[in-house]
């Protein structure tokens, strides 16, 4: 889909928890395909103080009533700005932006891996993987049971496991303490992730000891999202890339810190 710019309407808020909110916005016309990992930059205009737009990954994509949706955790006053938009209030939103997740050419037994706030793009993802009959595993970590959110809608699409690091639900630890990583990662063909840098890189050193393919969503500041204001540069083995444009998502052996 080509990018563009939209006052898109906020038809529903839905507050999952003190801190976490999905809000669903009605697109003009009809949408166009959107890739897993592509993401959203919107526009912050209800506060006096912001002035860079906040990116988004493309949560959902409805492409019958023409809406997609995006996972918002409140950490500042951006993100708890539109965290509490009001429906039938507009947000200027450019979108699609990036590439997106690579999908497979065929059935393949993958592993989903997403930490806090990361787990956004992967809802798409497992939603597109599923009608493609992938076999799905889920792993989703968190600091604590009340971070975990939408457990009911990620089931759906595959076998779900789950960590804290207190312990509260699934595994005590970091998602690379699942028993999945002990022995058991070399049964995928293919793994995605999309968390804190500190959880990626974890991740991506297993799946390359285990020889596994592995894509990982990188997040930084994307105040343009077009690879003109430079705020999201990252080093990779071909030079500096820019994270809105050339990424979010990037294969582990694009990425300086997997060597």
């Amino acid at each position: 889909m080509r990018k563009s710019v939209q006052n898109l309407k906020v038809i529903a808020n839905h507050r999952l928890n003190d801190n976490h909110s999905i809000i669903h916005l009605q697109v003009d016309g009809q949408l166009e395909n959107i890739n897993p990992g592509q993401f959203a930059n919107i526009l912050v205009d209800q506060s006096q103080s912001i002035f860079l737009r906040r990116p988004f990954s493309i949560h959902t994509v409805d492409y019958q009533k023409n809406t997609i949706s995006i996972l918002i955790k409140e950490v500042g006053e951006g993100t708890r700005t539109l965290a509490h938009a009001q429906v039938d209030s507009y947000l200027s939103v450019i979108f699609p932006l990036g590439n997106g997740f690579t999908l497979p050419v065929s059935k393949e037994k993958v592993l989903l891996v997403g930490g806090g706030c990361g787990v956004a793009p992967l809802m798409l993802l497992a939603q597109i993987l599923s009608k493609d009959s992938n076999e799905i595993d889920i792993l989703i970590g968190a600091r604590s049971e009340i971070d975990l959110v939408e457990l009911d809608q990620y089931i759906l699409f595959g076998k779900l496991f789950t960590t804290t690091e207190d312990g509260s639900h699934g595994i005590m630890g970091f998602v690379t303490d699942h028993p999945l990583f002990d022995t058991k990662l070399d049964q995928y063909e293919r793994i995605y992730c999309c968390g804190p840098e500190p959880m990626m890189k974890a991740v991506a050193a297993k799946a390359r000891l285990s020889s596994v393919k592995c894509e990982v969503s990188l997040e930084n500041t994307m105040a343009c999202g077009f690879g003109v204001c430079l705020c999201c540069v990252t080093e990779t083995t071909q030079g500096h890339k820019c994270i809105c444009t050339d990424g979010p998502v990037f294969n582990i052996n694009q990425l300086k810190w997997q060597i």
